[in-house]
């Protein structure tokens, strides 16, 4: 019984860290800012795992997350808890996300990712993509370890993607002029996401560590997918920095 529960919770930790880092690398990085390019091979890889890990469509994610850049912190920004509340967004940022998706905000701000067979057929269909996930840990699980293990992986994920804004737009260093705030521990828990300050300061930089100190494991993987040959980094660290001293 103690086994299984370790490995219950091994498992929902390890799915939702993947779901993470799938996040701040494909969805975030490359996608949202064109920070890095990946191989076709890859990009085909991250595009599954996004839909039996988190469900989301990419282009819509790439939509509010541009609307959020563009007026960051201001009354159009979907999950400012400057503007919202601290609560409405680390405890309802999927409400927030949603709500900003009934204005046309796609085809303003991701009209550059077209849909295509893919996801017409698959990557669209959201609960057709959790049920394959979820029935993944019922095989590896059993039935009920499965189920718990993918509502822990579903709570964590939501929890953690919403503090990125929560907490990363007001608790924090803010050494950059924005309203983000930077967050050495946030940032360990969700791939480097809580250098948010850093972020808000250089966008399109594919790495969030500005100076010594900060740890960025976004860029970790980014720098080993690179090594391999399946990443091409937008801007090298050494401009980074620059753009950071300047």
């Amino acid at each position: 019984m103690f086994r299984s529960l370790t490995a219950m919770l091994i498992v929902a930790f390890a799915v939702t860290q993947l779901a993470i880092y799938i996040t701040t690398v494909w969805l975030h990085r490359t996608l949202s800012h064109k920070a890095v390019t990946v191989r076709p091979g890859l990009t085909f890889t991250f595009r599954v795992l996004t839909w039996i890990t988190t469900g989301l469509r990419p282009r819509e994610w790439v939509a509010v997350h541009r609307l959020h850049h563009a007026h960051s912190d201001e009354e159009q920004d979907p999950h400012s808890p400057i503007q919202r509340g601290f609560s409405a967004v680390q405890f309802g940022n999927a409400y927030l996300y949603k709500k900003a998706l009934r204005k046309p905000i796609v085809e303003r701000y991701a009209k550059d990712l077209k849909p295509d067979a893919w996801d017409a057929r698959c990557f669209d269909h959201a609960a057709f993509g959790l049920t394959i996930g979820i029935a993944l840990l019922c095989v590896l699980l059993g039935p009920v370890h499965g189920l718990v293990a993918a509502a822990i992986h579903a709570a964590s994920y939501l929890l953690m993607s919403a503090a990125i804004n929560a907490i990363g737009h007001q608790f924090g260093k803010r050494p950059h002029a924005n309203l983000a705030t930077n967050s050495w521990w946030l940032a360990l828990l969700v791939g480097g996401e809580g250098l948010h300050n850093n972020h808000h300061a250089m966008p399109t930089a594919a790495r969030f560590a500005f100076n010594r100190g900060e740890i960025d494991p976004g860029w970790y993987v980014i720098k080993l997918l690179e090594k391999f040959g399946w990443a091409t980094v937008r801007h090298k660290p050494a401009l980074v920095r620059a753009k950071a001293a300047a």
